[in-house]
C-alpha cells in the first residue's frame, strides 16, 4: 500500500481543466443558498438544451427534419425553419422538468408558454431565441441560442406576461450558446462575463475564459451593408466614414450570436439599425438585444439604440423590436455621434 499519496499537481488540474458551469455559478454567488442553487439549476438546464441542440446540428445534413423551412410563419410573419421548431421544443421540454420555470417566452411563440405543474413554486421566466441565424444551418455556418432569466413578478392570472414589460436591468442572468467548431456557452449573472466550451468526451461545459473584457476600441465593424440604401443618412454616413479610414475591417456572418461573440472578444461594433420603412429595426428587445446588452455592459462595453441605452428601453409588448448598436465604448460612441449630428442638422433645417 502506498502511504501518504499525493496526486501530482492535482489542484492545477481541477482548477484549470475541470471547472464546470455548475461549480462556477455557485462560486460566483459565494453561496449554496436557495437562490444560488436555483440559478445553478437553471444554468444546468440551459446547458442541457445547448448539448441537445448541438448534437442535432452535428447531424443536420443526415436528417430530413433538420434542414429547410416548415412552410409556416411565426408571430412576426417570418418563414419558420425546421431547426427553429426543434430548438424551441428542446427548451420547453428541458424546462418542463426543472420545477423552477413557470413560463417560457420566445420569438417563435405568440404568447408565453406556461408550465402549470411548475407554477406553484416556479418563480422564474426564461426568455430566449432558440436558434438565431437559422438560415445558416442549411449551409453549415455558425448559429446560436440567446437566453435571459427574469424573476416572475405578481400572479400573472391572465397569462399575458405583462410583468415582463420591464427594462433590461430586471434580468437576473443572460447569455448565449454559439454552435460552431466548438460549442461555446457565455453567461453572466451580473458578476462579469464568462465563457465555457463543451467537452464532448465529458459531456460538460468547462471554463475557458473568465471575466471577459471588451476592448474600448476594436478594428471590426459588423453590419449588413446590403441594406445600405434602406438606412437613415446617419448610418450611411458612418459606413462611408469607416470605408475611408484605415484600421477597420468588415465582418458579417448573418448570425447575431456569431457576430456578437467576435465583438465581445476582439472589440469593434455591431449594428442592426432601423430602416426608413421599419425604424424600429428587426431584432427583438426581450429575446435578443436586452440579453446581449446585459452581457456587453458586464464586459465593459455598451449597447444603444442610437438614442438611448438598450438596457433602459421599456418594452410596450413582448415582441417589441429595437435598433441595435453594440460593442466597444468608443466605437458605439462614434456611431452615436453620426446619429446626433444628423439629428442636429435636421432640427436646424426645421427651425429655419
Amino acid at each position: 500500500m502506498m502511504a501518504d499519496y499525493q496526486p501530482a499537481d492535482s489542484g492545477f488540474a481541477l482548477d484549470r481543466d475541470c471547472k464546470t458551469l455548475t461549480r462556477h455559478v455557485l462560486e460566483q454567488l459565494h453561496s449554496f443558498g436557495p437562490e444560488a442553487q436555483d440559478l445553478s439549476a437553471l444554468m444546468n438546464r440551459i446547458a442541457l438544451a445547448g448539448k441537445l441542440i448541438a448534437r442535432h446540428l452535428s447531424r443536420a445534413g443526415l436528417m430530413e427534419s433538420a434542414l429547410g423551412f416548415t412552410g409556416e410563419t411565426n408571430v412576426q410573419g417570418e418563414a419558420v425553419k425546421k431547426m427553429d421548431i426543434y430548438a424551441n421544443d428542446v427548451f420547453i421540454s428541458v424546462f418542463k422538468q426543472s420545477g423552477l420555470v413557470c413560463r417560457l417566452a420566445s420569438e417563435e411563440m405568440d404568447k408565453p408558454y406556461y408550465i402549470p405543474e411548475n407554477c406553484p413554486i416556479g418563480r422564474y421566466t426564461l426568455l430566449y431565441d432558440p436558434i438565431d441565424g437559422s438560415s445558416n444551418v442549411d449551409i453549415n455556418l455558425n448559429v446560436g441560442s440567446i437566453f435571459s432569466i427574469r424573476r416572475q413578478q405578481g400572479d400573472d392570472l391572465d397569462h399575458t406576461g405583462a410583468d415582463l414589460l420591464q427594462d433590461g436591468h430586471q434580468q437576473l442572468a443572460a447569455g448565449y450558446i454559439l454552435y460552431g467548431p466548438s460549442t461555446v456557452l457565455v453567461y453572466s449573472i451580473g458578476r462579469g462575463v464568462h465563457a465555457f466550451v463543451l467537452d464532448p468526451s465529458l459531456g460538460e461545459f468547462i471554463l475557458a475564459t473568465e471575466d471577459i473584457r471588451v476592448p474600448s476600441h476594436g478594428p471590426t465593424y459588423s453590419v449588413n451593408e446590403g441594406n445600405f440604401w434602406q438606412w437613415e443618412d446617419a448610418i450611411r454616413d458612418f459606413t462611408r466614414y469607416v470605408h475611408r479610414h484605415d484600421g477597420y475591417s468588415a465582418r458579417y456572418t448573418g448570425a447575431l450570436v456569431a457576430d456578437f461573440h467576435r465583438i465581445l472578444t476582439q472589440g469593434g461594433v455591431f449594428l442592426y439599425p432601423g430602416t426608413t420603412k421599419k425604424p424600429e429595426g428587426k431584432l427583438r428587445l426581450l429575446y435578443e438585444t436586452a440579453p446581449l446588452a446585459f452581457l456587453i455592459e458586464q464586459a465593459g462595453g455598451r449597447a444603444s439604440t442610437g438614442h438611448e441605452d438598450i438596457m433602459g428601453v421599456m418594452p410596450g409588448e413582448i415582441h417589441q423590436r429595437t435598433p441595435f448598436i453594440v460593442g466597444s465604448t468608443d466605437d458605439v460612441a462614434l456611431v452615436e455621434s453620426f446619429i446626433q449630428d444628423h439629428s442636429r442638422r435636421q432640427s436646424t433645417l426645421l427651425s429655419t
